[in-house]
């Protein structure tokens, strides 16, 4: 067993049942918005934007997206009792979240803000999808070279160009550069800042080409995997199908000099 099983956050086994491995990777990225969704919804709630009604309504809704989810997977998977023992997490935290109880017991905030662990936990149950996606034709490394161009260039342009005072608005100012977009509220002034960004800019459209074409590969990769999974299992059924074929042929082949004898 491996550190994700001890704290309960292993997901769908490997070598569970096809329906089971299905479902599962077919519910992370539902799962995960509405993960996303929770400290959204506790932001609103604590600043008053929603009513009261509108968010008992929206903690019933995400309880029973969870509770589904684990009730579907249980179902589907072949050894129930190791699914939620390595998923006991999701149990504890399913339990201790029912809305219902918030209103008899004086832990109500503690029980509410434990769902807050479920971003965590959905976050490390897809971080094999994750680095999968990052390590695909070196995605994790530009991107790394992205973050840290923007940090030095922020650092650069401040010492630069004096109309930037800032570290973060520098760091703004890198990114709009970096992506081309360049919304204008804050702009270098001085005959060296603008020679920065020109460069900046120049930087940026090569890297953000690196990671748009890194993108599409891998998407494209992703298709031609199931395309070749698709013929993979095409000729196996051809393979069966002529060897149904000429065991047919062969009994016939029997059966017919057994009438000339």
């Amino acid at each position: 067993m491996t550190i994700i099983h001890w704290l309960g956050i292993a997901g769908v086994d490997e070598n569970e049942t096809p329906a089971a491995r299905l479902w599962g990777k077919r519910l992370e990225w539902p799962m995960l918005c509405v993960a996303l969704w929770i400290p959204f919804q506790w932001y609103l709630g604590e600043s008053g934007s929603i009513s009261s009604l509108t968010e008992r309504i929206a903690e019933w809704l995400v309880w029973l997206a969870f509770f589904s989810e684990t009730v579907l997977l249980t179902t589907l998977a072949k050894n129930k009792r190791r699914y939620l023992t390595h998923n006991w997490m999701n149990s504890l935290i399913i339990v201790g979240s029912i809305p219902l109880l918030w209103a008899y017991t004086p832990l109500a905030g503690l029980l509410r803000n434990l769902r807050l662990l479920l971003v965590l936990v959905l976050f490390t149950r897809m971080s094999r999808t994750i680095r999968k996606l990052l390590s695909y034709h070196q995605l994790g490394a530009t991107l790394v070279v992205a973050l840290i161009t923007m940090l030095l260039s922020a650092v650069l342009v401040v010492r630069i160009d004096p109309s930037i005072g800032t570290v973060w608005d520098g760091m703004w100012w890198a990114w709009v550069t970096m992506s081309t977009v360049g919304y204008g509220d804050i702009v270098p002034s001085s005959p060296a800042g603008r020679v920065f960004g020109a460069l900046l800019i120049l930087f940026g459209v090569v890297l953000v080409s690196l990671l748009t074409a890194n993108l599409s590969a891998f998407f494209v990769g992703a298709d031609v995997q199931k395309i070749e999974r698709e013929e993979r299992d095409t000729g196996v059924l051809l393979q069966d199908i002529a060897a149904r074929l000429e065991r047919i042929e062969r009994q016939l082949a029997e059966h017919r000099h057994g009438d000339k004898e």
